[in-house]
């Protein structure tokens, strides 16, 4: 796990050395081992190193392969890359590092070495012999690949305060994605919060060649689900799972390094540590932050699951104000601005000051089968499609009525939800999802408002054969291509490398999704908590963890943006309320509404304008 960065046609510069090391020197991070340069009159290549896999001088990047044609920079775990190696006959090897083995692909496979590839990356390769850059980032997108074309130059880096720290990329607010940014917290692939920066997609590689680039697809979810299952009984179905499941994680437990595992004490977690103990000869080493003694607390659960697994277990109990004081650092981390990562950011803190490199996460299980609530409304909705039959506002009166029958309903999400044209997931999955309605951010917002982005991907998606897959799988692909991409693996990835820690993901590995997508309804429907999934563990985990209400972490944010934390609040807000984009007034009253104590205001919208208003200003990113 490390940090890389480039710049391709370079134009000579005379100091381009100078500039790759502040590239580097600003993700210095994300690999506090070691770090390198590579310059030749075209391309220079920058690289940190956090040494997982082969902790030797041998593993130093940028890499040269042995005939001297290419070198490469790499970010990120190729986890079969020993069996790759038994394909690679006519290659020699020095060292135990993956790195090697991805030069020694590509010599052999070209661009399709990336086919061959089960990790999670983001690499570049320059060819010096036909003078192209290839890069390629991960099927699922794991690990982040930023770039922006400067005139005829190509500059790329695993964080943008590196493209930044390059001097060549403006620091100027991407008016275009703010809309999405106060909808959904976050801005979706490929767009970013500055102007003329971009993410490399995910399943995607980039060539740079005779001064052009391209990007190409080599994977997507739709395209590569399996259909295998279709004629399989359910217990074949759940022995399938069970044994990709295992494999995933075994493949995931190749380190030099000391690791452990984040307990939450939720099914997913409790599931990768149950195998984890069955496969290590040693007790598990597990990480378990909470808070206090409320209903809220998890810490009971994950005490079951290291009691039952003989781990190492490590709980750390945190008062409210541990964690405020802790915030500045958090916000800190923050490389591209999202509501949620606080969190991410205090566990992989911690880990890591436990003398833990590395770090086995639960992250995915929710979206692959089905966690979420949004897998059950949506089926739910689908069964009341006559609804849409009717006038709307027919429909307006019926959700007034639901609203006033149950209290704890969002009486604005029914309102938006009985407006919507259809039940369909292109326009049910972005109400779900968004954080403030669109009406309100045209208010909040100077400019126009944009294009809805999520509503546009699961078009896309339509388009490339969404409709062909189960209904459940259409939601899975929603929610991994939204909500699980462009926030919780972005916010994952600069949080904990904040912190110099690797966080695998095993739910991740491709060749699980791929099956799980093609699974039909019917022995996917969550009927408990992640059905098809706890009977594919066949007794793993106690009923205990299986049927406990979800929970997560759970801190009085109203209170604090209202009290402790309200003169930092109150700054920012005024101070991105005179931005040119913002409505100054619309701001500064919704602001004044939430500290007055109501609820037509929530949290986490006033928290989004104060985390992007720091940003801005940690990074003197101009309007």
């Amino acid at each position: 796990m490390c940090g890389i960065a480039g710049i391709y046609n370079h134009n000579n510069n005379s100091d381009i050395v100078g500039v790759l090391n502040k590239m580097n020197t600003a993700m210095s991070h994300r690999g506090p081992d070691d770090q390198g340069t590579y310059t030749d009159e075209m391309v220079g290549l920058a690289h940190r190193r956090l040494a997982i896999i082969d902790l030797s001088a041998a593993g130093h990047q940028p890499m040269r392969s042995h005939d001297g044609d290419l070198e490469v920079v790499f970010n990120g775990e190729i986890y079969n890359f020993r069996e790759i190696k038994k394909e690679l006959t006519d290659s020699t090897f020095v060292s135990e590092s993956d790195t090697e083995v991805i030069l020694e692909a590509y010599k052999k496979w070209g661009v399709k070495c990336v086919e061959k590839f089960n990790g999670m990356f983001a690499l570049a390769i320059w060819n010096k012999k036909d003078q192209s850059l290839f890069i390629a980032r991960d099927r699922l997108g794991i690990k982040p690949l930023y770039y922006a074309r400067v005139n005829n130059s190509l500059v790329f880096a695993s964080e943008i305060r590196s493209l930044l720290a390059s001097g060549m990329v403006s620091a100027t607010i991407n008016h275009t994605a703010l809309t999405d940014y106060f909808t959904y917290q976050t801005v979706h692939a490929p767009n970013t919060l500055l102007k003329d920066v971009f993410m490399l997609l995910p399943g995607h590689y980039m060539k740079a060649e005779n001064n052009s680039v391209t990007v190409h697809e080599y994977w997507n979810l739709i395209g590569n689900s399996s259909n295998k299952a279709a004629t399989q009984s359910y217990e074949d179905v759940c022995e399938e799972i069970r044994t990709l499941f295992y494999n995933s994680i075994k493949r995931r437990l190749i380190s030099d390094v000391p690791f452990g595992a984040f307990l939450s004490g939720g099914i997913d977690s409790s599931a990768v540590v149950g195998y984890m103990s069955k496969i290590l000869d040693s007790p598990v080493k597990t990480f378990h932050i909470s808070f206090d003694e409320s209903e809220f607390s998890e810490a009971l659960y994950a005490k079951i699951i290291s009691k039952k697994f003989g781990t190492e277990h490590h709980e750390f109990r945190l008062t409210p104000n541990d964690f405020l004081q802790k915030l500045p650092d958090a916000l800190q981390a923050l490389d591209h601005p999202s509501g949620d990562g606080p969190n991410s950011w205090l566990v992989s803190r911690i880990t890591r000051e436990n003398g833990i490199t590395m770090a086995l996460s639960g992250l995915g299980g929710d979206e692959l089968f089905a966690g979420y609530p949004i897998f059950n409304h949506s089926m739910l909705l689908n069964q009341m499609s006559f609804l849409w039959k009717i006038p709307v506002k027919y429909r307006l009166m019926l959700a007034h009525l639901l609203a006033k029958g149950k209290p704890g309903m969002n009486s604005n999400k029914l309102e938006a939800l009985a407006k919507l044209p259809s039940c369909k997931l292109i326009d049910t999955i972005p109400l779900s999802r968004q954080l403030i309605n669109r009406h309100n951010v045209s208010k909040l917002l100077s400019g126009k408002i944009e294009i809805d982005s999520l509503k546009a991907m699961i078009v896309d998606g339509y388009e490339s054969g969404l409709d062909k897959l189960p209904a459940l799988s259409q939601i899975s692909y929603s929610e991994i291509s939204g909500y699980m991409q462009n926030i919780l693996l972005r916010d994952t990835d600069q949080m904990s490398m904040a912190s110099a820690l690797e966080v695998r993901v095993p739910f991740l590995d491709h060749t699980l999704v791929e099956y799980v997508m093609g699974i039909k309804d019917s022995m996917k429907k969550p009927v408990t908590p992640k059905k098809l999934f706890t009977d594919s563990m066949k007794g793993l985990l106690p009923d205990e963890v299986v049927y406990r209400k979800k929970m997560g972490f759970t801190f009085p944010w109203a209170q604090w943006l209202r009290n402790e934390l309200r003169p930092f609040c109150e700054e920012r807000i005024y101070s991105l309320a005179n931005r040119d984009f913002m409505n100054k007034d619309v701001l500064i009253s919704r602001w004044k509404a939430f500290c007055e104590g109501g609820n037509t205001v929530r949290w986490p919208e006033i928290w989004i304008a104060v985390v992007l208003e720091e940003w801005m200003m940690r990074n003197n990113v101009q309007n």
